[in-house]
Formats: C-alpha cells, sequence, structure tokens
C-alpha cells in the first residue's frame, strides 16, 4: 500500500502524522485491499481540511471533511471513510450470494 500525506498552508508535523496513521488503521482493519491512499490536509482561514483518496481495486472512494479543529477534521473523515469502505465490502460480498438465485436444473 501506497501511502502519501501532503499539507496545503500546514506543516505535517510527526504527531500529525502519526495520528493520521493511528486512525487509517481502524479502516484497514475492515478492508486489507488497498492499492493506494493519499491524504491532504489543508487549512483556509478559520477552516481546516481534511481530504482522503483512497484507491482499491474497481473502486475509488473520495472523502473531505472540515471542521475549525484538525484532529476533530480527521477523526470526521475516518468515520465517513469507515462508512464507505464497509458499504463497499457488503456490496462486494452480496455478489458472491447470487449463486443461489440461478435456475434449478431439470
Amino acid at each position: 500500500m501506497n501511502l502519501s500525506i501532503n499539507g496545503h498552508h500546514v506543516e505535517v508535523t510527526p504527531a500529525l502524522r502519526e495520528y493520521v496513521l493511528n486512525k487509517l488503521d481502524r479502516v484497514l482493519r475492515h478492508f486489507d485491499q488497498v492499492i493506494d491512499v493519499g491524504i491532504t490536509l489543508s487549512v483556509e482561514k478559520l477552516r481546516q481540511k481534511a481530504e482522503i483518496n483512497l484507491h482499491l481495486r474497481g473502486k475509488d472512494i473520495h472523502v473531505e471533511s472540515v471542521d475549525a479543529d484538525m484532529y476533530a477534521a480527521i477523526d470526521s473523515l475516518i468515520d465517513k471513510l469507515d462508512r464507505q469502505v464497509i458499504k463497499h465490502k457488503t456490496r462486494l460480498q452480496s455478489h458472491h450470494n447470487d449463486i443461489k438465485y440461478q435456475q434449478p436444473e431439470a
């Protein structure tokens, strides 16, 4: 898995990087087929914005979150991403159960 954390008008400190990695572990526990992750942290006046692009096999997931505090924006971002990944995972699993709806042999 390739991981890149970029800052736009904000310095990505080691503490901020470690916080993002710890939170991202929760998502990777649910779904381990992640190819590439791109995280952008930015500051615009009083808005702290966190964005993530998660590249999976056959699907790209983009989530963004805005808050007054960067850590709160990251928490919100990870919560949204976790819901999206679980939704994608259940869609993948539900396609494998379509076999029972085929016509029985005569």
